[in-house]
């Protein structure tokens, strides 16, 4: 049963930062079991009716660690939490959030510090120079300069150190998997060709583009976790934390590593439950916790095409934005007056060869943009966008805060006739695949000789 539906929208351009933020990796395989499910075959002697001897609270233990030698201290701990707050635009963590989030920044720091160990292993080694470029880099897409960078990462508790350190193992491990991995993945032409085949098959079939927040549940624990389920949904409904981010926090799946990406699926792969959940979502919204036999699961449904058919989200648009702001104190009535104004004086809008003339008499700042897809708006703009004719213009919106919208429509560039993908894309898509699967044998065959001494 679907309970308790919600939509959840974020703001235009509200995104992760910066990729060098995000986690390595391309979207998980459909999966809707935890890391560690019940198995009747574990191999391992374990008595039914077992007795704990001692306490064990892993809240208790600082968040140190020795990993083989290399130190890891709490400060590092730390500013990594705050990094990926900055990176995920969530100013404010609770203290139990903040809690559960060092203990997986924590896991999160010994894999990286495996990795660059093994990489330096095996001779690679990533210079300073080139740690510095992907370190502007990065700062030139929060659009400030390298000195602005390492003051705003200050400010917000973390430090231009611990971004270098991601940097370096993401690098590190990026060019291990390229010479020790890549070179033993072959894809033969008969894969190619028969996933081509399938998908020529399956023309016209509806996909969906899904995310997954699992919780695992059984008989002794299953009202608590449709509780935490609850509690979870009322953090999306705040619009602080985006998806992906509690995602990687709370979920029970392997797919929490890729913020709970269930890639392109179709109904048929999924179990009932979430298929007849699935099939109701419009793009944007967020519905559960939906109930299946193993737990509770929330989904978000980011997008949805039909395989090898056009897709008019697909159109690119030609665009100018109109944005006027309003001064710091600015009540929420005096806002809305002007954005009731603004409204107005943007259905006079003929075309887009009048907009500069119309924004110059309400002070309102002009951006053009000629590559726009409808597919990566915000839902509520790519619902308004589809029905909208060239020199027409959306309603306002925005925020008091971040001052108030309005896009005029100056053309479109509607998309071809579904096409197949070419076999090098899809022999790359499935090289880079079982790259990821071995990377990820790889990394727990190094958690598990690893020496780890926790202080």
């Amino acid at each position: 049963m679907v309970k308790n539906r919600i939509r959840v929208v974020n703001g235009l351009g509200r995104i992760l930062a910066c990729a060098a933020l995000a986690t390595l990796g391309t979207s998980g395989i459909a999966q809707t079991v935890p890391d560690q499910a019940d198995a009747p075959a574990t191999n391992l002697d374990i008595p039914q009716n077992l007795q704990i001897f001692g306490k064990f609270d892993p809240n208790v233990r600082k968040p140190t660690a020795i990993v083989n030698g290399t130190v890891i201290t709490g400060t590092d701990v730390d500013q990594r939490v705050a990094l990926i707050a900055v990176a995920n635009n969530v100013p404010d963590i609770t203290d139990e959030e903040r809690q559960r989030l060092k203990i997986q920044v924590l896991r999160q720091l010994i894999d990286e510090t495996l990795e660059i160990q093994e990489a330096k292993a095996a001779d690679i080694t990533i210079t300073p120079d080139e740690i510095t470029q992907s370190y502007a880099g990065v700062a030139r897409k929060f659009n400030r300069t390298v000195p602005e960078m390492a003051k705003y990462l200050r400010a917000s508790g973390s430090s231009d150190r611990s971004l270098k350190r991601q940097i370096e193992g993401e690098l590190a491990w990026q060019r291990y998997l390229r010479k020790r991995v890549n070179p033993f993945v072959n894809v033969g032409d008969e894969e190619v060709n028969a996933i081509i085949d399938r998908l020529q098959q399956a023309k016209g079939t509806e996909e969906y583009n899904l995310h997954e927040l699992y919780l695992a549940a059984n008989d002794t624990n299953r009202q608590p976790k449709f509780d935490a389920a609850r509690q979870i949904i009322q953090e999306l409904q705040k619009g602080q934390q985006p998806f992906e981010a509690l995602a990687r926090q709370f979920s029970d799946a392997s797919t929490k590593s890729v913020g709970g990406d269930l890639g392109w699926v179709r109904l048929a792969t999924l179990p009932q439950q979430l298929a007849d959940a699935a099939q109701q979502m419009q793009v944007g919204q967020v519905v559960g916790p939906v109930e299946t036999a193993g737990g509770f699961s929330i989904l978000y449904l980011t997008d949805k095409r039909q395989v090898l058919t056009a897709d008019a989200r697909d159109a690119k648009l030609n665009l100018k934005q109109l944005t006027i702001r309003f001064p710091a104190g600015t009540s929420q009535a005096d806002a809305s007056a002007r954005a009731a104004e603004f409204a107005k004086t943007v259905q006079t809008i003929q075309g887009c060869g009048s907009v500069g003339k119309i924004a110059a008499t309400i002070n309102a700042e002009v951006v053009d943009n000629d590559t726009v897809r409808i597919r990566d708006l915000p839902p509520p703009l790519q619902e308004i966008l589809l029905k909208m004719q060239v020199g027409q213009a959306t309603p306002p919106f925005g925020s008091a805060a971040e001052g108030v919208r309005a896009l005029v429509l100056c053309g479109r560039d509607d998309p071809r006739g579904g096409e197949a993908p070419r076999p090098d894309q899809i022999k790359d898509q499935l090289e880079q695949q079982r790259v990821n699967l071995r990377a990820q044998g790889k990394l727990r065959d190094l958690r598990r000789d690893a020496v780890i001494e926790y202080r």
